[in-house]
């Protein structure tokens, strides 16, 4: 009886029919293709796991960083939905960011001449290590407070801290009322007499004024504004005219306002001395609906009153009239961002726009309030030893394992609302995308640092940080640094940003049109080239530019894609074999990823199967690749595992398959009769015991619509000289695998004995 040999097309096929894909494989399941020397792929088991931190996480973890600090200690960052940690050494710390909003009447005190406000906001416990971001503008003393401000609190009060106003130039904003002000209605020693002050509206009724340095003394004193029409203060007197006062504002400061007419877009906004100019941008942060129409984002001036009002027009027409409506009811809102120990450079806005200032530095505390932050992303990368962390679109944090800090503490400098970062070299810049310069994202901004100092966010002549907003596409989706440049994916194209040095630091430029990405971490490079997921494509950029990778198993993927979910695609590069795969969420999988795809770039050929990975790293200081992700087969617990560490998944069976198309065992009419089949494998490790167990199935049909007759499972092993299925037909589809643990193969050359065996 004649022989064959079962010689298999390396790769997969799944987008032929079984009966086009004849002697190449048509499904497959924890399996990869390594080289021969024919430049062939050998198909073998897919290297195991086991757990590389020995606790489950409390929380989906959705990124994942290694680096190593000055002392040559090794660190693997873990950010989770519920918590940003680190793990070394076996054991695993918690430092996620901490911050609380608190909505609260406005009480500020200030001094004339001091750029020191003080803000009560009683059972806050504001130390000298916190942060406050104001949402809410307010005037107080001639300055508007809004945005970020480092905090101080000399008095250690659990009610009270204090903040220094600066200016839109970075400098100092002294609190200021006129010098010269007015007394009426004094006739005589002990008569009721009115103080007014410049600006009266931004001394609400019961505000208390200290007045001193008034000649004669009888004027000296603390005051409470009594009247309705806020500004004015009745006090005893006997002197009329003019005076010049210095004083102290306790329990001031006025909220924003709008007003609206009927029928009209233009919002009239009063904030005492707003500083803004026609064509500035006011940015509205807390969402306030006021005669019918919602207020909330980035508006343009169009006309400017005086120094207190100006006007925006709103999306749509009001429906009523409103007068003086105040944003958030009336109260400020402050967002606190807790810090611990030495606190990085921070900012605050001034008159008008943001503005620069510094923070204190002090020694490590325990943070008294605030929650961990949550989020449903994380990017994060080094500045060295320094981790730096940015919760999707929040804030950048900084946290170094030799500073003592006990959680991560946010760069004040930095933009506080961002799409993710990444750190840019070799020039060393954070960059941050879908960023913002007034509170209000914009999903197509970049900013960058300057060089070397993450603390400095701010464009000059003297230092390299600035920004760029592509002109193209609805958003960016991801940054990463690839070979000797910074690539920029948008939904529709991809962008280079390439070093250029002063003035300009980067050139954009846009090197890829309807290639866009699909989700926010479908892209990595590996090997000097750069892979990536399109939203029906895969696509490679190399020497020669932007080109589509033609996907044999495209059907298995994009038709069961969970395009509600596509976010949590992971993509995850194996260095040690060349390979880049895409972990995605299917159809019914509640959004998380349960499915893979993989392509192996040295031999051009792709393969598929199921497992879970919610975060990838590639080979890294802690050595092989480090995914996160469920137990085979569970949708929880998450686990860290380390890859390519042993032949099981942790502990568990690793049951590896493939099965091929079609077999035309004749091409003419005559069915063929098999009877023997001779294995040839590898049956373990090199050097290692050779006792794989691997069973092969055959599928035997005559016609390739029919359901086939399955004939096996049979089981091989090393000492298997040959199995006997004898089975007769024209097609026949063969499928081989592992369902023990323990075991690694690699398929050889397969025989069988075949004869002709009739028509029927």
């Amino acid at each position: 009886m004649p022989h064959a040999a079962l010689k298999l097309i390396p790769g997969v096929d799944q987008n032929r029919t079984p009966a086009l894909n004849e002697a190449a494989i048509s499904s497959c399941n924890l399996i990869r293709f390594v080289p021969d020397k024919q430049g062939l792929g050998l198909v073998q088991k897919l290297g195991g796991w086991t757990k590389f931190f020995p606790n489950s996480i409390s929380s989906i973890v959705r990124a994942l960083w290694a680096w190593e600090d000055t002392n040559a200690n090794s660190y693997l960052a873990v950010g989770a939905q519920s918590t940003l940690s680190y793990i070394n050494n076996g054991n695993q710390l918690f430092i996620t960011p901490r911050q609380f909003t608190d909505n609260v009447a406005v009480n500020i005190s200030y001094t004339t001449g001091s750029s020191t406000f003080t803000i009560t906001d009683t059972g806050s416990n504001i130390t000298q290590y916190d942060s406050v971001y104001i949402t809410t503008p307010i005037a107080a003393g001639g300055v508007v407070l809004f945005g970020f401000y480092p905090c101080t609190n000399p008095t250690s009060s659990a009610n009270t801290y204090q903040i220094t106003a600066v200016n839109s130039l970075g400098t100092a904003a002294p609190a200021t009322f006129s010098s010269s002000v007015a007394t009426t209605g004094a006739s005589g020693s002990g008569t009721a007499a009115t103080l007014t002050f410049a600006g009266g509206g931004v001394y609400p009724v019961g505000s208390k004024i200290t007045v001193s340095g008034v000649t004669p003394s009888g004027y000296n004193g603390t005051y409470t504004v009594t009247v309705s029409s806020a500004g004015s203060v009745s006090f005893a007197s006997s002197t009329t005219g003019a005076q010049t006062v210095a004083g102290t504002i306790t329990n001031a400061g006025q909220i924003i306002d709008f007003t609206t007419t009927s029928g009209s877009p233009t919002v009239s906004v009063y904030l005492v001395n707003h500083g803004y100019s026609v064509g500035s941008t006011f940015p509205v942060l807390v969402s306030t609906t006021v005669g019918g129409t919602t207020l909330l984002g980035n508006y343009i001036v169009q006309t400017v009153t005086d120094a207190n009002n100006f006007t925006i027009t709103a999306k749509n027409s009001a429906t009523s009239s409103v007068s003086h409506q105040q944003m958030n009811s009336g109260n400020a809102q402050y967002k606190y961002y807790i810090g611990v120990g030495p606190t990085p450079t921070g900012t605050g806005y001034g008159i008008g726009g943001y503005g620069r200032g510094g923070y204190g530095s002090g020694l490590p505390v325990t943070p008294a309030t605030g929650s961990d932050i949550t989020t449903t992303d994380w990017t994060l990368d080094n500045w060295g030893e320094i981790l730096i962390s940015c919760p999707l679109n929040g804030a950048i944090y900084e946290w170094s394992p030799t500073a003592g800090n006990s959680i991560s503490t946010v760069i004040g400098t930095a933009p506080l609302i961002n799409a993710g970062i990444v750190v840019a070299m070799p020039q060393r810049q954070l960059i941050a995308w879908g960023s913002t310069f007034t509170g209000v994202q914009d999903p197509l901004l970049i900013r960058w640092c300057d060089v070397n100092d993450f603390t400095t966010w701010i464009g000059t002549t003297t230092n390299q940080a600035g920004s760029y907003r592509i002109p193209k596409g609805s958003m960016i989706i991801q940054c990463i640094q690839g070979p000797q440049q910074t690539l920029i994916w948008t939904d529709l194209g991809l962008w280079a940003m390439q070093y250029v040095g002063q003035p300009y630091v980067y050139q954009f430029n846009e090197i890829g049109t309807g290639c866009g990405l699909i989700g926010r971490k479908a892209a990595a490079s590996l090997s000097g080239i750069v892979y990536w997921m399109g939203a029906s494509q895969f696509y490679r950029l190399a020497g020669g530019g932007v080109e589509p990778i033609p996907c044999p198993v495209w059907d298995v993927i994009f038709q069961d894609l969970d395009s509600a979910h596509l976010n949590n695609i992971r993509v995850a590069p194996n260095s040690r074999f060349g390979e880049i795969s895409w972990y995605y969420p299917t159809i019914g999988s509640n959004g998380e990823n349960t499915n893979y795809v993989k392509y192996n770039t040295l031999l051009n050929q792709w393969d598929y199967g199921t497992l879970s990975r919610t975060a990838w790293i590639n080979e890294s200081v802690l050595g092989p690749p480090i995914g996160a992700g469920f137990p085979i087969g569970q949708t929880s617990p998450n686990y860290i595992y380390q890859h390519e560490t042993a032949t099981d998944a942790d502990n568990q069976i690793l049951a590896a398959n493939f099965q091929t198309g079609y077999f035309v065992l004749s091409e003419a009419d005559w069915k063929m009769f098999i009877d023997q089949i001779w294995p040839d494998m590898k049956w373990g490790y090199y050097g290692g015991t050779q006792n794989a167990q691997v069973q092969i199935t055959f599928y035997v049909s005559d016609y390739a619509g029919q359901t086939p007759l399955a004939y096996g499972p049979y089981n091989m092993t090393q000492a298997t000289t040959y199995i006997t299925p004898r089975f007769r037909g024209r097609l026949v589809s063969v499928k081989i695998g592992n369902v023990t643990a323990g075991d690694f193969w690699r398929i050889g050359n397969i025989r069988y004995r075949m004869q002709p065996d009739g028509k029927y």
